[in-house]
């Protein structure tokens, strides 16, 4: 592979400003794509997930070429659960280009990702986007990007960050917002004016440092990392400074660099690439791969603490075993393994006296995208309600507290404020917006967990909730759980409309008639705080009286779905959420009302 002038790049923004729509628009505008090649939308999310949620989870990498100049772009997540992500790119790349709504303005998860850019003393290239938005404000967005700069204590050097304008849903980028153009190539001169080429460190010794992770079922663990001096060739017998300090024999059996969306294998990678290798099978984060005898290792990239717990059991449920392949603690152990080998955020540990794993992440979605994974991968599994993990510092209960920021229609906000406030939430800011008010508040992750579906209900569908980790402070005492008790079948069998519409009155039901339920299922929301056990099967007892009007269609109020993150949200500590790859259930720990009289007593 001969040698090219490099670029690395990563896009990073809040979540739904537009970073894969643009790195889409770069692999386009670059001829990656054939002429007859069918190309969709988002190429890089390329998960089943990202693309039904409209998220990055997970960083990609491609590379471009312009002017002769090699671009690889590392197209980054917004959600604050893949946080930790996001740091380590930065930390491999010479440049960002920072992507702000035109008509939103700077978010939450923005002021985060060019925190972490601006202490790695990277210039980012800001990108205003949307600006076809007939509510776009571009100049006065401009402002606030250069007021949050201030605020993060930018050098004079990145406070001179250039700007350029754009849609990339159309593919076109502006140098200002009267210009013209057709294309996106405004932004790519500005890469390659502002963005100088990496040095050539090629007679150096190799200092090569992991950043990212990926598996193959034939190469096992692959390592993506950054030549930051010297060159690397496959094959080649190296020496790895692993994370607890000692230093490890290796050979690189695949060296792969990106071409498009493609890796392909080379013989020889160079300063400044980012390379894929294979052959190092428990390399990890942060660790850096030098020649034999020339150990120099790089400052260790730190990996953040997960904040979240749940436990994952088998499932035991009367249903158990008909819908899905892998049922076994076997079967779950070796899932969750194999997830260790690319999710660095995650921590998995063998619970005591139980046949369960407890499993902490970085938050709720982070890890119902691995339950939701599991179950399509054919996985049954039952698991807990989400504990928030303590931190013990000088002898004191710490928790962490999230920033939130919300945006509701003014007629809701006594309610959303109040119910913050039993949180033990603590307002930030307020401010009015025509009929819209702005709220900012600092809450204990405690105090979120079940509140996203109470926002929903309250505020229509109308209200914004966007919400990233702040810090750690001390434990802010008793946060009120869910007010109201649940309905809960009686027996197994199959669900009757004629029952149904008998407890309407009694609460909201979460099934409909011809739903198959088992004893200790939970079926509705009771009106009250207390929970109750009904009987759901009871059908109507045919007679042959008939009395005229008697006999109509039964109306049902329609039933509550839930998806995963809403079902984790709303149950209790005496509950679990049965995940299979057709059905989501809530049920009771203990199913026989007997047994879980007797234990409450």
């Amino acid at each position: 592979m001969e040698k090219k002038e490099i670029i690395n790049l990563a896009v990073i923004a809040h979540v739904d400003a537009g970073k894969s729509t643009l790195v889409d628009a770069f692999l386009n505008q670059s001829g990656v794509f054939r002429e007859n090649q069918e190309v969709v939308d988002c190429v890089m999310d390329s998960n089943d997930l990202e693309r039904e949620r409209g998220i990055t989870i997970y960083s990609k990498n491609c590379a471009i070429e312009h002017n002769g100049v090699k671009i690889n772009i590392v197209d980054t997540p917004g959600h604050a659960d893949f946080s930790s992500e996001v740091e380590r790119v930065i930390k491999a790349v010479d440049s960002a280009i920072l992507i702000v709504d035109a008509a939103e303005g700077p978010m939450p998860q923005t002021r985060f990702v060019l925190k972490k850019s601006l202490e790695k003393g990277i210039k980012p290239i800001v990108f205003i986007n949307k600006i076809d938005k007939n509510n776009q404000r571009a100049e006065e967005v401009r402002d606030e990007i250069l007021d949050l700069f201030i605020d993060l204590d930018a050098s004079d050097e990145q406070l001179e960050f250039p700007v350029i304008y754009g849609v990339a849903v159309n593919g076109k980028a502006f140098y200002d917002l009267d210009g013209k153009s057709k294309d996106l190539t405004p932004l790519f001169e500005t890469i390659i004016k502002n963005v100088p080429s990496y040095p050539d460190l090629d007679e150096k010794p190799l200092q090569l440092q992991v950043y990212d992770l990926a598996y193959d079922d034939y190469l096992g663990r692959i390592g993506i990392g950054r030549v930051y001096q010297g060159t690397v060739k496959d094959g080649q017998q190296v020496e790895v400074s692993k994370r607890d300090g000692t230093v490890e024999k290796a050979k690189i059996s695949k060296l792969s660099v990106y071409e498009g969306l493609n890796q392909n294998a080379v013989e020889t990678a160079y300063s400044g690439e980012i390379v894929s290798i294979a052959g190092i099978p428990d390399i990890s984060i942060g660790e850096t791969i030098c020649d034999s005898g020339k150990v120099n290792p790089m400052p260790m990239i730190e990996i953040a603490e997960p904040t979240l717990a749940m436990y994952f059991l088998v499932n035991d449920s009367p249903f158990a075993g008909q819908e899905g392949q892998y049922l076994t603690t076997r079967h779950l152990k070796a899932r969750l393994e194999r997830e260790l080998e690319v999710n660095v955020g995650l921590r998995v540990e063998k619970a005591e006296n139980t046949e369960a794993f407890k499993v902490s992440g970085r938050g709720e979605l982070h890890l119902s995208i691995l339950l939701e994974n599991m179950r399509r991968e054919g996985y049954e599994v039952s698991v807990s309600k989400p504990e928030v993990l303590m931190k013990e510092i000088d002898g004191k209960k710490y928790e962490p507290i999230e920033k939130v920021m919300i945006e509701l229609p003014e007629k809701y906000s006594g309610t959303i404020i109040n119910k913050l406030n039993q949180r033990k939430g603590i307002m930030q800011a307020m401010l009015p917006d025509a009929d819209y008010v702005h709220l900012e508040y600092l809450v204990p992750t405690r105090g979120l967990i079940g509140f996203r579906s109470e926002f929903i209900n309250d505020t229509s569908g109308e209200g914004t909730l966007i919400r990233s980790f702040a810090s750690y402070e001390p434990f802010k005492g008793e946060v009120p759980q869910r007010q109201n008790g649940v309905l809960i079948s009686n027996q197994q069998g199959t669900a009757m409309g004629y029952a149904l519409s008998n407890l309407e009155d009694r609460g909201q039901m979460f099934i409909e008639p011809g739903t198959k339920v088992y004893e200790g299922m939970i079926i509705g929301l009771h009106n009250r705080d207390n929970d109750l056990t009904v009987n759901a099967c009871k059908n109507k007892k045919l007679t042959n009286v008939r009395a005229s009007g008697s006999d109509d269609a039964i109306n049902l109020a329609p039933a509550k779905k839930f998806t995963l993150e809403m079902a984790l949200e709303f149950i209790n500590d005496d509950e679990l959420v049965e995940i299979t790859p057709q059905a989501i259930r809530l049920r009771k720990k203990i199913l026989n009302e007997k047994m879980r009289l007797r234990k409450s007593k």
